[in-house]
Parts: C-alpha cells; sequence; structure tokens
C-alpha cells in the first residue's frame, strides 16, 4: 500500500504542474478535469505526508530512547514515543480508510420506496412514520425530498410510498437501509393494550438516469388509467395515471400523483431505471453484492435489519448490535449515531487483511 501511495503523490504532485501550465488555464474544460483529479486526491495525499512526517518523528525518538542516559530525559522520551506510536496506529488506519475502494454509487441521489407489511393497518402508519423519519433526517442535512408515488390506506398511513431524495452523498449514507424495519407497539385502536408487530419493507436505490441504463421503448407496456385516491376534481376523471410494465424483467411501476400524465410518466421512468440498474448490478457485480450482504443483509427485502420497540423506548440494529434507547429522537430523523455505526462497520470488514507494507 506505500508504493500505491507513493504513486498517487507522484501524480498529485505532476496535476499540481499541469494546472499551472497556461494551454491548461486557458481551456476551462480541461482545467475543470485537472482540478477535480487535483481535489480528489488532496485529501490521502495530505495524510499521506503528514503519515511521513510522522514516521520520522517515531525513528528520531526511537534512536533517543537508545542513546539518551538520563534518566529524566529518558522518561520524557518514552512517553512522547508512546504518543507518537499511538499517532502512527491513527494514521496509519485513516490511510486505509482512504485508499478503500469507493462505491461510484454513494454520489447519487436515492431512490426512497416503503411498503407496508405484515400488521394491516398498523403496518401502514408504520411505513408513514419511516418516511417522516427519512424525511426529516434529509431536511438535517439540507437534502430536498419529493414524494413520486403514493398509495394510503384507510387510517391514513401509506400502504406504499415512493419518494426521491436529493442531496450530497444521500446514497453514501443511506444505502444501509434496506431490509425490514420491525415495529413493536400498542395501536391506538388496541383497546386491551395488547402489544402488536408490524413491519415495513425499505428499499434504497441510487437514482439512475438514461445514460446509466438505456430502456427500449419497444419493451415497455404504458397502461393509462383514472387516478384514485386525493387529488382534487380531476380524481377519477382524466386518464393521468400511468402504469409501466417492464416487459422482459417483468418489473411495474405506478405513477398517479400528478395530474399531468406526461409528470406521472417521467416519474415513473425514474423508479423504473433505478430499479433496473440495482437489478443489474447484482446480477453483474456478484462479488460486490456479496460483501455487501454480507454486512447489511441481501437486500431482497426480506431480511429484519432494525427493531423499533416503543415500550422500551429502544432501536436495536440486528446487524451490528447496536440499541439505542432514543425511540423519539430517531423517528425525529436523528440517524447519525446508527448509520455511522453501519458504515464503521462495513470499513472495518473492508480492511481486514489490509496492511500498510
Amino acid at each position: 500500500m506505500l508504493e500505491k501511495l507513493r504513486e498517487l503523490e507522484a501524480t498529485y504532485d505532476k496535476l499540481s504542474e499541469t494546472l499551472g501550465d497556461p494551454e491548461v488555464a486557458s481551456s476551462p474544460e480541461k482545467y475543470r478535469k485537472v482540478a477535480q483529479a487535483h481535489a480528489e486526491l488532496s485529501t490521502v495525499v495530505e495524510k499521506y505526508r503528514d503519515y511521513k512526517a510522522l514516521l520520522k518523528e517515531v525513528a528520531e525518538t526511537k534512536g533517543l530512547l537508545e542513546e539518551e542516559e538520563d534518566q529524566e530525559l529518558l522518561e520524557m522520551a518514552r512517553q512522547e514515543y508512546q504518543e507518537l506510536e499511538e499517532r502512527r496506529v491513527f494514521g496509519e488506519e485513516a490511510l486505509k480508510c482512504l485508499l478503500l475502494p469507493k462505491d461510484p454509487d454513494d454520489k447519487k441521489n436515492v431512490i426512497l420506496e416503503i411498503r407496508a407489511g405484515t400488521g394491516g393497518d398498523e403496518a401502514t402508519l408504520f411505513a408513514q412514520g419511516i418516511f417522516r423519519m427519512y424525511s426529516r433526517y434529509a431536511e438535517g442535512r439540507n437534502w430536498k425530498v419529493e414524494v413520486l408515488s403514493a398509495n394510503q390506506s384507510s387510517v391514513g398511513g401509506f400502504k406504499e410510498i415512493i419518494g426521491l431524495i436529493q442531496g450530497e452523498n444521500a446514497y453514501g449514507r443511506l444505502k444501509y437501509e434496506s431490509g425490514v424495519h420491525r415495529v413493536q407497539r400498542v395501536p391506538e385502536t388496541e383497546t386491551q393494550g395488547r402489544l402488536h408487530t408490524s413491519a415495513v419493507t425499505v428499499a434504497i436505490l441510487p437514482e439512475v438516469d438514461e445514460v446509466d441504463v438505456k430502456i427500449d421503448p419497444k419493451e415497455l407496456r404504458v397502461d393509462r388509467f383514472c387516478s384514485s385516491g386525493p387529488g382534487g376534481q380531476s380524481v377519477n376523471t382524466t386518464y393521468s395515471a400511468i402504469r409501466i410494465t417492464h416487459i422482459p424483467t417483468g418489473e411495474v411501476v405506478s405513477c398517479q400523483d400528478e395530474k399531468s400524465q406526461i409528470k406521472n410518466k417521467a416519474k415513473a421512468l425514474k423508479v423504473l431505471r433505478s430499479r433496473l440498474y440495482e437489478k443489474a448490478l447484482r446480477e453483474q457485480q456478484s462479488e460486490i453484492a456479496e460483501t455487501r450482504r454480507a454486512m447489511v443483509g441481501s437486500g431482497d427485502r426480506s431480511e429484519k435489519i432494525r427493531t423499533y420497540n416503543y415500550p422500551q423506548n429502544r432501536v436495536t440494529d440486528h446487524r451490528v448490535g447496536l440499541s439505542l434507547h432514543q425511540l423519539g429522537a430517531i423517528m425525529e430523523g436523528s440517524l447519525d449515531a446508527i448509520i455511522d455505526a453501519l458504515i464503521t462497520s462495513d470499513r472495518e470488514k473492508a480492511l481486514q487483511g489490509q496492511k500498510l507494507a
């Protein structure tokens, strides 16, 4: 890995020289590409240079330990050496993390799909609560949330809701949320105070565009129908709702939130592209998929990843064994403690076996 770091430093230095080249500076497009590459390497190169300076300090202090005879100075050198060694280990781990392969999808926006599972009306209300939780989390990070499609239940919850979350590193932060989320609580309609268990499935997909996934219009069946549910006077009077079926895979996406047929079709295609992209990744990148499954489950939306226990004010993520007695705050969007723990665990697994040599 040290050889890799040396190569990155040499590339960084070359890019620094290129930025000063008049020919590059006179071309906005060339300058932008070089500046972007330079910026992407800056963090790891700066950390590497700090690490090299630290190694020099460690070597010098170790030399003092071997040569110094004064006991007071020797003790000071021992303490300094111990502190430097701790910093060296920390710096080494930081470099390992920076050199880990990056998920190219991390910077993408997110297609969020939430569906009520077992539990009837109570599950639809929990689906509503989970969507609100992610919306509040997005709000705290200055991300934008847009509802693409929603199917409400008779009690005001969601049988299904699909949304678009737009923001910096949205997929990188939320990709661990796919799976089954279980809730244990006493429903408001429960007269005898009995505890019920319900569940919803959450799917986190990276938003993709036409460049990432090309869809042949001949492979689509588009059905138009009247909207149902909230929507004003046009409900059940105009054929604005859209259902798109991708014939080769059988994927079906419906959208009826907009009064415009064109807008509904555009939203439905956005969801379809993301689903097909995820499907292609699972099929073509089995090794990556296995690594992710080991961390966050199979992603087949049938695995329990987290339990929200209301009587105990507790949220437990079963993948990392983390329990927090802060259910109210978490349902209001305070998810960073859980997400950070998942990211840390993922990195630790990826770092196993890596050595700076």
